[in-house]
C-alpha cells in the first residue's frame, strides 16, 4: 500500500487512520465557517444560518460552503498522506487509467437503485407523482453540490481510512470498520432512524466493496454521487434528511420504514435489500476476478487475519 521505497512515519496503518479524524473534522468545521463567512459577507445574513442549513432549495450558499469543506478535506488529506504516509496523493486511487467502465458501473448502480426502490413505491401506491419542473440552474446547482459532497467523503472514508486499515488488517474487517465510521459521520443528520443507521452503514460496503479489491476511488465516487443526484434533485426525495430542490415533486404515504419518510429513500427498508443484493453481487463479480488473476490473495488475508 506505501511506497516500497519510504516507510511511514507512523508504522501502523490502523494508527493512521484514527489520528486523522480529530484533525478532518477541525479542518471540516475551519473551512466550513471560512464559506458560510464569505456567503454572509456577500448576502448579509447570519453565517449560523449557512451552517445550520438542511435545505438545499436552489441555495448557491450550501454548495460554497461544501466547496470550502472539501478544501479542507484535500488539505489534511494531502498533509497526512505526503508527510505520515510519504506517499503521492493520487496514490489514494486516483488513478484514471482503464476507470471508464468503474465510473460507468458506478454511476448506473446509483440510478438502478433508486429507479428500482422508486418504481416499486409507485406501484404499490405509497408514491404520487406531483408535477415535474426542469430548472436548469438549480439542477447545475444539485450536479457540482453532490460531485463534492462525493468526492470529500470517498477522500477521507475510501481513500485515506480504508487504505491505511487495510495495511493492517484483513480487507473485509477493514472494510466493516471504515463503513461503521461512515455511519458515525451520519448520526446527527436531520430524521435520522434506525433503518436510516443501518442503510448508511450497508451504503458505507457497497462504496467500499470494490476498493478493497481495486484500490481505486472512481466506482465509489460515481456511485455516491449518482445515488445522492437520483435521490434529491431528481426523484424528489431527501437526500439523508436534507431537502434539495427536484426534477419532480412527490408525495409519500405508508410506513416510513417502507417508504424512507423524512429521511429519504436511504431511510427505507427497500433500500437495505438493494443494497445488500448490490453488495453480494460486486463482490462476487470481484472477487472471481481477485480469484483468476492472484491466487495468492487469499492466502495474504488469511494471514493478516491471524
Amino acid at each position: 500500500m506505501t511506497s516500497p521505497n519510504r516507510k511511514p512515519a507512523i508504522q501502523k496503518g490502523w494508527l493512521r487512520a484514527i489520528l486523522i479524524l480529530l484533525p478532518f473534522l477541525i479542518f471540516t468545521a475551519i473551512f466550513q465557517s471560512i464559506g458560510a463567512f464569505v456567503c454572509a459577507y456577500l448576502t448579509g445574513d447570519n453565517p449560523l444560518e449557512f451552517l445550520q442549513n438542511t435545505n438545499v432549495d436552489s441555495n448557491l450558499n450550501f454548495l460554497v460552503v461544501e466547496s470550502f469543506a472539501i478544501m479542507g478535506t484535500i488539505l489534511i488529506v494531502w498533509i497526512f498522506t505526503r508527510f505520515i504516509d510519504r506517499e503521492k496523493i493520487i496514490n489514494l486511487g486516483f488513478s484514471l487509467k482503464n476507470q471508464k467502465r468503474s465510473i460507468f458501473h458506478g454511476f448506473i448502480t446509483g440510478f438502478l437503485l433508486m429507479i428500482i426502490g422508486t418504481l416499486f413505491l409507485i406501484v404499490n401506491g405509497n408514491l404520487i407523482i406531483d408535477k415535474i419542473e426542469f430548472h436548469s440552474l438549480s439542477l447545475l446547482e444539485s450536479i457540482c453540490l453532490f460531485l463534492i459532497v462525493a468526492l470529500n467523503e470517498e477522500i477521507i472514508l475510501r481513500g485515506y481510512i480504508l487504505r491505511n486499515f487495510m495495511d493492517s488488517m484483513n480487507k473485509y474487517i477493514a472494510l466493516i470498520i471504515s463503513s461503521l465510521l461512515f455511519m458515525a459521520m451520519h448520526l446527527f443528520n436531520p430524521n435520522i432512524s434506525f433503518v436510516g443507521m443501518l442503510n448508511i452503514f450497508l451504503a458505507g460496503l457497497l462504496l467500499g466493496i470494490t476498493y478493497i479489491f481495486t484500490k481505486n476511488l472512481w466506482f465509489p465516487i460515481a456511485l455516491h454521487f449518482s445515488w445522492n443526484f437520483f435521490q434529491g434533485p431528481v426523484f424528489g426525495y431527501k437526500v439523508s434528511g436534507t431537502t434539495t430542490s427536484s426534477l419532480i415533486t412527490q408525495s409519500l404515504n405508508g410506513n416510513e420504514i417502507l417508504t424512507g419518510g423524512k429521511f429519504g429513500l436511504e431511510g427505507s427498508i427497500l433500500a437495505s435489500i438493494l443494497c445488500s443484493l448490490a453488495i453480494l453481487i460486486y463482490w462476487k463479480i470481484y472477487k472471481q476476478n481477485e480469484s483468476q488473476t492472484n491466487p495468492e490473495s487469499l492466502k495474504v488475508e488469511m494471514e493478516k487475519l491471524e
